[in-house]
């Protein structure tokens, strides 16, 4: 009876998790390259229980009582979202897989979907949150125009000067397993040593998407896939603390039977 209790407690713990873990996709659903999180449930600690006696000369393998459930991590999901056109020269989206590669201010190297560029005071193009892209990209202090093409190459036009100029490429990142990235906070994600180091890559090469200026990436949360997981977490947390009340009240009348 007493295994009871814990299973179910198990069973609470993860399934609010689950519920945690699907708040932060709704309060995302409009944050600019955002990517859900899914929790992934596994079994916890199974335990062998001897086969009958009759049955165990005939071959019949022994059954297994599970201890609960745990949840040893909540993954993210890279599923595209969809495109939304801005207009900003210095929007741009991935259409596709990869990442763009950012230097973070401890020198390390961080990933992201989050394309609302914006160039810094000494001209580099940082993202909105001042972090410069990998390679330093600088743009001319006079530029009149910035064309990104969709192969990463980013051409100016300086005031006075009708031909285009290349100042620079952004190159995607990709990885072996993507979805072993670690989330960072602020959209960013870094590399582990489940995912492997970061592939680079022309847009468009190698399995890479393609970049297309003018757009942003929304979140890929789909608000009625969230609601829907959300009411099951939270019957199925319901359920878990029904099984507690139940042993609680069984383990009391055990108690009361002799006074």
């Amino acid at each position: 009876m007493s295994e009871a209790l814990f299973i179910s407690a198990t069973g609470m713990h993860a399934q609010q998790t689950q519920v945690d873990t699907i708040a932060n996709n709704l309060a995302n659903m409009n944050t600019i390259g955002f990517k859900k999180a899914r929790a992934s449930f596994e079994p916890l600690m199974p335990q062998g229980m001897p086969a009958p006696t009759q049955s165990a000369a005939n071959g019949v393998p022994p059954s297994y009582k599970g201890m609960g459930v745990a949840v040893p991590s909540v993954l993210p999901d890279f599923s595209a979202g969809e495109l939304k056109q801005t207009q900003r020269e210095l929007d741009v989206a991935i259409n596709g897989k990869g990442f763009f590669e950012v230097e973070m201010p401890d020198g390390t190297r961080a990933y992201s979907r989050h394309g609302a560029l914006r160039v810094d005071e000494n001209g580099v193009l940082v993202t909105a949150a001042g972090l410069p892209l990998s390679g330093s990209i600088q743009l001319p202090h006079d530029a009149a125009a910035i064309i990104i093409g969709a192969d990463g190459r980013i051409r100016a036009r300086q005031t006075g000067v009708d031909e285009l100029t290349e100042v620079g490429t952004i190159e995607l990142a990709q990885f072996v397993n993507e979805a072993a990235l670690k989330p960072a906070g602020d959209n960013l994600y870094q590399a582990t040593e489940a995912s492997g180091d970061a592939l680079f890559g022309m847009p468009g090469e190698s399995g890479a998407g393609t970049l297309a200026q003018g757009y942003l990436e929304s979140s890929n949360v789909d608000m009625a896939e969230e609601l829907t997981g959300l009411l099951i977490a939270q019957r199925a947390y319901e359920a878990n603390a029904k099984v507690l009340q139940a042993a609680d009240e069984l383990l009391g009348i055990v108690n009361d039977l002799r006074r």
